[in-house]
């Protein structure tokens, strides 16, 4: 399997680059975004480009892939709507016509997040330019998923880009032991790990899902399958 991924420095993105270059499946990953990862793979190649909202320039590269994974967000604390949908909606779109056109036939996974609006016309600002860019994608003639995690749990040294997000991370990486403990049929609901969401793409973009909108549950779920049935992910599985 050949994979596009948008966003690899980011704190998603970085988990499911893991998961790519370690899964015998993946021929090679093409990962795009604006800044260099600093990483050498014999699997990697890299296009850094400032600006990701036209990739006509680079269209010749972006043909026979069988999979995209676009892991790349923003939080919306502090943004307006018009810069939220700038790098939410438009930035997405601009990843998925041209693919779309390429390779009609690969799988593209939008990570989106548990609470979007899928009517896109709730109050919640962020989770309606969500649902907007979620139902674009499932217009288009690609096989579209749509992952909406909740809390994602960062393993094999995976930060998030964000201070404030990293200060958070630092306080809860006590409690998911405890709350996994006394609380095994919630946590699943509501907390994955990065590993698990990049294995539970690669499962996904192989052989599909029930449904195209996957909630927390589902795609801890899937991941933990994967990870248990392939053997993958074994440094994930020791701080488990």
């Amino acid at each position: 399997m050949k994979v596009i991924l948008f966003g690899a420095t980011g704190m998603v993105g970085h988990g499911v680059l893991l998961s790519c270059l370690a899964d015998p499946g993946v021929e090679s990953v093409l990962a795009i975004g604006r800044r260099p990862l600093g990483k050498q793979h014999e699997k990697l190649r890299e296009i850094v480009r400032e600006d990701l909202s036209d990739l006509s320039e680079i269209e010749g590269q972006l043909a026979g892939y069988d999979a995209c994974f676009f892991c790349l967000g923003i939080s919306s604390v502090g943004m307006s709507e018009r810069d939220y949908r700038r790098v939410t909606y438009d930035l997405t779109m601009a990843a998925a016509r041209p693919l779309a056109r390429l390779n009609p036939d690969m799988t593209f996974i939008f990570v989106s997040g548990g609470g979007t609006d899928s009517t896109a016309r709730g109050k919640v600002m962020w989770a309606r330019v969500k649902g907007e860019t979620e139902n674009a994608l499932l217009a288009m003639p690609f096989k579209a998923y749509m992952f909406r995690p909740a809390i994602i749990q960062p393993l094999q040294g995976v930060l998030p880009k964000e201070r404030w997000i990293r200060a958070t991370y630092a306080v809860l990486k006590p409690l998911f032991p405890v709350l996994t403990a006394r609380f095994p049929e919630y946590v699943p609901k509501y907390v994955t790990t990065t590993d698990r969401v990049g294995y539970a793409m690669l499962e996904v973009a192989r052989h599909g899902a029930p449904t195209r909108v996957l909630e927390n549950a589902e795609i801890d779920r899937i991941g933990r399958e994967a990870i248990a049935r392939e053997g993958a992910g074994t440094g994930a599985q020791r701080r488990e």
